[in-house]
């Protein structure tokens, strides 16, 4: 797989809004591998509005879903950012400015 290969050679991967869209079983198995093969080489920043116990419906393997946080939280930095939305919020101020 070269697009693999090519992938893990970065030193960096941003995965922006994991679980917007449910991953097929291909492309829950890709990510895995993806991870599985940064894991301890190279770092990844995932986004998601979800939390772990619901990674099920958005990769739908239950055991890839157990081991892919758990590749992904080991040696690794969680925030939670609770609040506003800053689109919507800056939805609603445009709306006051054009109203």
């Amino acid at each position: 797989m070269p697009a693999l290969h090519r992938m893990v050679s970065h030193g960096l991967i941003i995965l922006d809004e994991v679980g917007f869209i449910p991953f097929s079983p291909a492309g829950s198995h890709a990510l895995f591998q993806l991870c599985s093969s940064r894991h301890l080489t190279g770092s990844v920043i995932i986004t998601t509005n979800l939390e772990f116990e619901r990674w099920t419906e958005v990769f739908g393997d239950e055991r890839l879903t157990g081991a892919l946080p758990d590749r992904l939280t080991h040696k690794c930095h969680i925030l939670e950012m609770n609040g506003e939305s800053y689109r919507f919020k800056e939805s609603l101020r445009r709306r006051e400015v054009i109203a």
